[in-house]
């Protein structure tokens, strides 16, 4: 907790320096150099092994490939959570996303949260976001679309997509023709095109749909694993697609001559599926064992990182906002409790283990459904004997902090926490009960197999300490204290 606290303190000292950049600029001295371009990209549903890069025997990911041999490969990066609307929440606000009730899939941002874009657009960035949002409704008047939260331009999904996508072009529902993911990539391309030329630097986060179920490949590029079965032809030919569209947007930077002063840092918002590729690892989406969490990552950025660095330090989607915020010199959201850190020394080469752990908590509260056939229509949950009137009120009223106490009672769920080497599992699925604890050492025992708990009696009282008071920390916020 001191180390997030730490963290949430740096931001005020960020701010200093920028007022002091422009008194500077003020008395005549030299401008500071100009902020770098930042592209958030993110697959959904593609495991820590679905690239080429990782030593995957099939997949065709030569964009990718590239892109994280010349920048910095983030071999263990985790996503904030095991599925994706909670991982979204964590990239945009740099907390875990049970702190704003964002518990599981298809579940709304809060409102009083303030995110990345907000921050940077107050900066002087221009912002827009592309692709999977899944953040709420991406209606015109949500309290929670893109637009609402800090992009000034948007061209949105509730959820995922395909082929020949819908989507919600700043409210409107437009049909779009050609493979979903290089659709959205031209559409990013198309904004940065018309913004390339002005003063403001440009952050956009360009989510893909793919490789989500249900797995439906353009059939030149199913057509790429013949020889395979019909789910992976689908499955590698999505994530082929995905490729091809990064493959655009980082060509296209470099023809608008902005690929050495762009940032742009890649990963997938949980870890694979069945279909997918874990690494070896235990688990999968859904499960906070390492194959729901370690997900690919790399950050490629020519002007500010050395070219051909891979780095085994432990980091993940919470620290993606702090990291940005450092490097251009913006201060955060006063009164937030960040769960990140910021990863600009790792940048620099001056980071070589993480100094704060990172924590993990799946309340066991289940996911809402987005309904497929209505782009911008109504949120509609997994249990169908809730009404959708219900399910409008509820996302009416996303922007109220609960009054009752949730989550609270016995912390139920499986929560984890990762503190150098060693990760600590929580199960408590039952209130009142005992919960059961399993300690694994990471680097001599990554597929989490072997529990340590009875031959490291105290790394188990240490950490789960700390855990249980990280807890109450995230329930705390939840409730209503960091607004």
């Amino acid at each position: 907790m001191r180390s997030l606290l730490a963290a949430s303190l740096l931001l005020p000292m960020l701010a200093a320096a920028a007022e002091t950049g422009k008194g500077a600029k003020a008395k005549g001295k030299a401008a500071p150099p100009r902020r770098p371009n930042i592209l958030l990209v993110m697959s959904d549903d593609q495991g820590w092994g679905d690239v080429g890069y990782n030593g995957h025997p099939h997949l065709q990911t030569p964009h990718l490939d590239a892109a994280a041999a010349s920048g910095l490969r983030l071999d263990c990066f985790y996503s904030a959570a095991p599925s994706c609307s909670p991982t979204r929440a964590s990239v945009l606000t740099g907390r875990h996303p049970n702190r704003m009730g964002v518990f599981s899939w298809g579940h709304a941002l809060r409102p009083q949260e303030t995110t990345l874009a907000e921050l940077l657009k107050g900066a002087g960035y221009a912002t827009a976001h592309f692709g999977k949002w899944h953040l709420g409704p991406v209606r015109s008047g949500s309290p929670v679309s893109p637009g609402a939260k800090g992009f000034d331009h948007w061209v949105s999904a509730e959820n995922f997509f395909d082929l020949n996508p819908k989507l919600s072009d700043e409210g409107k529902e437009t049909k779009f023709h050609g493979e979903g993911s290089m659709v959205v990539a031209e559409l990013a391309l198309d904004w940065i095109r018309q913004n390339a030329s002005g003063e403001a630097p440009l952050f956009a986060a360009v989510w893909f749909g793919a490789p989500h179920l249900p797995h439906i490949a353009a059939p030149e590029l199913s057509a790429l694993y013949q020889g395979r079965s019909k789910r992976e032809r689908e499955y590698f030919g999505e994530i082929t697609g995905l490729d091809c569209a990064f493959g655009r947007l980082r060509d296209g930077l470099a023809e608008l001559g902005l690929r050495d002063d762009t940032l742009v840092w890649f990963c997938s918002d949980n870890g694979a599926t069945p279909v997918g590729d874990t690494g070896d690892s235990r688990g999968g989406k859904h499960l906070l064992y390492e194959g729901g969490l370690r997900v690919p990552a790399f950050v490629e950025w020519p002007a500010g990182i050395p070219a051909g660095k891979s780095s085994p330090v432990r980091c993940g989607t919470v620290d993606i906002l702090p990291t940005v915020l450092e490097l251009v010199g913006v201060p955060g959201a006063p009164g937030r409790v960040l769960d990140g850190i910021s990863l600009a020394p790792l940048f620099r080469g001056e980071m070589d283990q993480r100094p704060a752990p990172l924590g993990f908590w799946n309340a066991a509260v289940p996911g809402h459904f987005t309904n497929p056939a209505g782009l911008i229509g109504k949120v509609i949950p997994v249990d169908e004997n809730w009404s959708v009137a219900k399910v409008e009120r509820v996302t009416r009223r996303v922007e109220k902090t609960p009054k009752r106490r949730i989550l609270g009672n016995g912390y139920i769920g499986h929560s984890a926490w990762i503190s150098g080497d060693w990760k600590l599992h929580r199960l408590s699925l039952v209130p009142g009960e005992g919960a059961r604890w399993s300690l694994y050492n990471l680097a001599t025992d990554p597929r989490e197999r072997r529990d340590l708990s009875k031959e490291h009696p105290e790394v188990l009282a240490d950490l789960s300490a700390e855990l249980e008071q990280w807890l109450a920390s995230v329930v705390a916020s939840l409730e209503g204290a960091d607004y």
